[in-house]
């Protein structure tokens, strides 16, 4: 079972060497809130809520609120699988290049289906897999980037910005944000010598991701907006312009809710939505695999995440209702849907339409929702209700909840 927040906030509170009350004070969170957290008569918070303690504890937001499949900070050696991508990212110093597998017959478009092939397994949050096939994809990369003439090393150097910008993306999902960082400030630098001139802000939406979930939101929101900007400017006039830019204004929204500017945050959000619709204009992207996740669905479930992290529950289930998800949106989203929706409808005491919302979640994404701290978060909420409809309890059998 995965621990509950109450006790990781306590643990990270001692480590600070600080009482509730200091907490309060160095966070602006009530005692009152730390306190109940702490002794598990809350078991959720909103992320200003949790944004602000991590800000009084002096760590990562992940140190609060892992996303899954979760490796915690235990001070515990790495597994051989991360070790691997580590050694992807950062090649020892002084050791020769790796030969790639199958060297004579590695092209730019072979090498492009694999770093495809390899983002649709993390949206698919298959990360287990994804690391295990993930290095050897690096290694490609870097060999392409290295030979032939000056045009197949630029394409070379976009598949390698694009596999470093996954390993970026694939270590902040394990928790591993400095090693994250790393990664991306690498598929920069590749970026800058490729020949994709969307590269460069497709990567800068991945460490604005980063500094997020670091609580940089200030650094994220502006990063963000600078390169909306830039693309804005030069790029809107294609599919792949509009989807990089939205992606970016979306991220620059969940920031700007992020630091209590709701209204900001809704506004751009509304303006991203209007934006999708363009999309229907445009000629396709070539493979929509390797540019910014950005469409009507996309942004309509983000609107419905920050809805519920800022007490909207009202107005995530609006948003929701009726919602068509498009082909392309990935499963990590879908399930990032249903958790929100779940959400809301235990905030607002439905428990009937919570369970519908997690048995479908449990359906599509079971190993996805055993190890995310949220979904136990609602499901223990849901159980301390006076009415406890059906399906509820194989719910607290499944996440193995303390059923009384």
């Amino acid at each position: 079972m995965a621990e509950h927040l109450g006790d990781r906030l306590v643990r990270l509170r001692r480590l600070a060497d600080l009482t509730q009350e200091g907490l309060a004070e160095k966070s602006g969170v009530s005692s009152d809130v730390i306190k109940r957290l702490e002794q598990k008569r809350k078991h959720s918070a909103r992320l200003p809520t949790l944004h602000a303690l991590a800000q009084g504890l002096g760590v990562e937001l992940t140190s609060l609120l892992g996303d899954p499949p979760g490796v915690p900070s235990t001070g515990d050696a790495d597994p051989p699988q991360l070790v691997a991508v580590r050694r992807a990212i950062m090649p020892p110093l002084f050791a020769p290049p790796p030969e790639p597998n199958g060297a004579e017959r590695l092209t730019v478009p072979l090498l492009r289906q694999e770093i495809a092939d390899a983002w649709t397994l993390y949206h698919g949050a298959e990360f287990g897999r994804l690391m295990e096939v993930l290095p050897g994809v690096i290694n490609d990369a870097r060999f392409v980037a290295a030979v032939g003439n000056a045009d197949g090393r630029a394409a070379g150097q976009a598949a390698l910005g694009k596999a470093l910008q996954l390993a970026g993306h694939l270590t902040i999902r394990l928790g591993k944000t400095d090693l994250a960082l790393s990664a991306l400030e690498r598929a920069m630098n590749a970026a800058e010598q490729s020949s994709d001139p969307l590269l460069a802000p497709m990567v800068s939406n991945s460490v604005a991701w980063n500094y997020q979930r670091q609580n940089r939101l200030d650094d994220a929101e502006n990063l963000a907006v600078y390169a909306a900007d830039h693309v804005e400017r030069d790029h809107i006039d294609t599919a792949e312009g509009v989807r990089v830019w939205g992606g970016l204004l979306m991220s620059a929204a969940t920031s700007a809710a992020r630091l209590g500017d709701y209204a900001t945050a809704n506004d751009m959000m509304t303006t991203a939505e209007k934006a999708t619709t363009r999309l229907a204009t445009l000629p396709p992207p070539e493979n929509g695999r390797m540019v910014s996740v950005f469409s009507r669905s996309s942004v309509r479930i983000e609107r419905v995440r920050l809805a519920v992290q800022h007490a909207r529950p009202e107005e995530a289930i609006r948003l929701a209702k009726g919602m068509r998800l498009s082909a392309d949106t990935p499963p990590s989203w879908r399930t990032w849907l249903l958790l929100d929706v779940a959400r809301a409808h235990t905030d607002l005491g439905n428990a009937e339409g919570a369970v519908k919302a997690l048995t479908r979640l449990h359906e599509i994404a079971p190993a996805w929702m055993r190890h995310h701290t949220l979904a136990v978060a609602i499901v223990t909420d849901l159980w301390a209700m006076p009415n406890r409809p059906p399906g509820l309890r194989k719910l607290v059998q499944f996440l193995g909840v303390a059923a009384n």
